[in-house]
């Protein structure tokens, strides 16, 4: 990267600024004053008036396939959690956990303001899951979901949401709140029991085929679409 670029990259000056200051000489690469148009490459150490310039912290932004059987959570010891089961090299949270008997789609990542902007609970952001239950589903059923509930167990309704037929006894639900066990206390007050949920999409972050255990980066057009769509372009 070129010494002005990298000084505007790291937020040290503009490009323009950074012209000025190297031909003032107050900028060191690895000892030796930076010329124009100069290179600078992993490990040098460039300096600004004695200040030593890093360059910003680079973000991780994983998708992950949750199995069934990990916590989201680290605080239990006595269950397998996902962090200890990836062992990742950097400290990532969720957005919107999904609980033991639960698999699928989950987004793991170390930028906080991400992850505000997607559990804001007026945000609306959408997440998708399919949903199989222990006997036929009916219309009735569906739409009684669709519309939104009454939960009585924790004096709470749900807003409408989008519900699709998929299988005799499987239905896609799309949810724009974070209810904690909503989808299964949704079921129960319809009258199902869940057999198996899984998550397969996070606003515009598909699960496609990623592997049950797996994980993946976000792709460059994925996290843009999805800062966008956060308010955070």
């Amino acid at each position: 990267m070129r010494i002005n670029k990298y000084l505007s990259h790291c937020g040290a000056a503009s490009r323009r600024e950074a012209d000025e200051l190297l031909r003032q000489g107050k900028v060191t690469v690895n000892g030796l004053p930076a010329e124009f148009g100069m290179q600078v490459e992993p490990g040098d150490v460039v300096l600004l008036e004695g200040k030593r310039i890093l360059p910003p912290k680079e973000n991780t932004y994983l998708l992950f396939n949750k199995p069934v059987g990990l916590v989201c959570t680290s605080s239990d010891k006595e269950e397998a959690n996902i962090f200890d089961y990836l062992k990742l090299p950097v400290r990532v949270t969720y957005a919107g956990r999904l609980d033991r008997a639960s698999e699928g789609l989950l987004l793991l990542t170390d930028d906080g303001d991400l992850i505000n902007a997607l559990m804001k609970g007026s945000s609306g952001h959408e997440k998708e899951y399919v949903v199989t239950v222990s006997r036929p589903v009916t219309e009735e059923q569906l739409s009684a979901m669709a519309k939104g509930m009454y939960l009585e167990e924790i004096d709470r309704y749900t807003r409408p949401c989008t519900v699709v037929r998929s299988g005799k006894c499987e239905f896609h639900i799309t949810l724009t709140q974070g209810i904690n066990r909503q989808i299964r206390r949704m079921c129960r007050a319809a009258g199902l029991h869940v057999v198996s949920l899984k998550r397969i999409r996070i606003v515009n972050l598909h699960l496609g085929d990623l592997p049950v255990g797996k994980t993946r980066p976000l792709t460059d057009r994925e996290l843009a679409e999805l800062k966008r769509r956060c308010g955070r372009s």
